[in-house]
């Protein structure tokens, strides 16, 4: 837990280096930090512990998570140089709140008690509202912070609601307490629980996109700043499915009868919304939008599976989707300022046409990303799915995976389309200058997109 104070320190240092007249530090230091947290966070592995009077406790599940939250974060800070030299921007800002959403993150990850899921999770969400509507002169940005801050306000109540009818019937706050309750209670288990469990489970699901809670993410990640999009993306995701399946694991198995049909019935909708409707995006980060959605019914297929490979499944699949993305929208970005009009990124497929005549590499890190997203083998988004897979395979769920499938290939066509419009349609896109920072983050999550495809063990042995 000494990770939660370091990362506040280095919060607000990063607030007073933004006093200095150069920018040029802030992004060395934010990194120097991160890495010192990564680190931090990695000496409580097989060091289990309880703090804050038993309301947050560490485990080597939580290590793990934590650590692809930080990785994801030190991957993503290198995409924001382009800030540097925007004289309007607040670089130190912005990287102070993403230190302080860790915070929020790592406190959903290790929650004991149901006060501490509520206080990380406002922080990670107050951080989010506020760097989606960090470019003040766009109106989608603008428009996408509001949205998502009324949703996100109405989904907090909700949630905070459920913990509350939790409180009435159990009379405990901490999950522990609460499972007991729930364990000797037998059929006599208080109605207001199950009312509590539904509403904490809404407020849960919205954070993390699943239907049909969903609504406002194609909005919301299309208007926000893509560099946050990505941040949204990736440690958002892998914060409230932590937390989510800690919640259930912990207090909630003896009424998984109750819960289980729920979330199989949402998986499904997930599913079905994401990848469906992200066959008729003409935007690539629209696209990338619905694509967040969909992998949030992929991860739902193991919460609903519930067995001794679920936790395995859903830790190296939030890795595998986390590189995926940041290389994506890594990618992206580029090629949307390259093909900019009238000072907008243009984010259509449409600018990626020709992209491997002129930029062979950036071609070759997207291509490995779009197939890692879609599952194709040789990459870590395949053992990702392949682990989900079989945790359905052992509940005896064909139904589910059957859907699970034909979604899959539904996916296939649409992340394919930015491979063919790279390879096969030319275009007037010219040589993209890559700092070598960026470069190196870019062949970081290639070559780890590959790793994990050819030796998955790395990561499956240590859990």
């Amino acid at each position: 837990m000494i990770s939660i104070v370091l990362l506040t320190l280095f919060g607000i240092a990063c607030l007073f280096l933004g006093f200095l007249k150069s920018k040029q530090i802030l992004m060395p230091a934010t990194m120097l930090f991160l890495v010192v947290a990564f680190v931090a966070n990695a000496m409580d592995w097989n060091q289990p512990g309880s703090y804050l009077n038993n309301m947050m406790a560490t485990s080597n599940v939580s290590v793990a998570f934590v650590g692809i939250i930080i990785l994801s974060a030190l991957l993503i800070l290198p995409l924001t140089q382009r800030y540097i030299h925007d004289e309007r921007a607040q670089l130190a800002e912005y990287h102070a709140i993403l230190l302080f959403s860790i915070i929020g993150a790592i406190m959903m990850v290790s929650y004991e008690n149901m006060i501490m899921l509520f206080v990380g999770l406002e922080i990670l969400s107050v951080s989010m509202y506020v760097l989606t509507g960090s470019d003040k002169r766009n109106l989608k940005s603008n428009e996408a912070a509001l949205k998502y801050f009324l949703m996100g306000s109405f989904a907090t109540g909700i949630l905070l609601f459920g913990i509350v009818l939790l409180y009435g019937a159990t009379g405990l706050f901490t999950i522990k307490g609460i499972g007991e309750y729930v364990n000797s209670a037998g059929s006599d288990i208080s109605p207001l629980l199950y009312v509590g469990l539904l509403l904490v489970l809404i407020g849960i699901l919205f954070k993390v996109s699943a239907a049909p809670f969903h609504f406002w993410t194609p909005d919301v990640y299309d208007g926000a700043p893509s560099v946050f999009t990505a941040f949204m993306s990736t440690v958002v995701k892998t914060a409230g499915f932590a937390a989510l399946y800690r919640l259930l694991s912990v207090a909630f198995t003896d009424v998984h009868g109750f819960w289980w049909t729920t979330l199989a019935v949402m998986t499904v909708m997930t599913l079905a919304a994401g990848n469906l409707t992200a066959v008729y995006q003409q935007s690539f980060k629209r696209m990338l939008a619905y694509s967040s959605i969909s992998h949030a019914g992929y991860l739902l297929i193991a919460v609903v599976a519930f067995n001794q490979r679920s936790e395995q499944a859903i830790l190296f699949y939030s890795l595998a989707y986390s590189l995926a993305t940041v290389t994506a929208f890594g990618v992206m970005m580029l090629v949307a300022d390259q093909n900019a009009t009238n000072g907008q990124p243009n984010e259509d497929y449409g600018a990626f046409n020709g992209l491997a005549k002129t930029n062979p590499f950036l071609a070759f890190a997207l291509t490995v990303s779009m197939c890692s997203l879609a599952g194709i083998p040789l990459t870590s988004g395949f053992f990702g799915k392949f682990f989900i897979f079989i945790s359905a395979i052992e509940q005896q769920m064909v139904w589910l995976l059957v859907v699970a499938v034909l979604m899959s290939a539904v996916g296939i066509y649409y992340y394919f389309r930015v491979v063919i419009a790279m390879y096969m349609r030319e275009g007037s896109t010219g040589v993209i200058a890559i700092s070598p920072l960026y470069r190196l983050i870019l062949i970081v999550t290639t070559v780890l997109t590959i790793l994990l495809g050819v030796m998955p063990g790395i990561i499956t042995r240590m859990v």
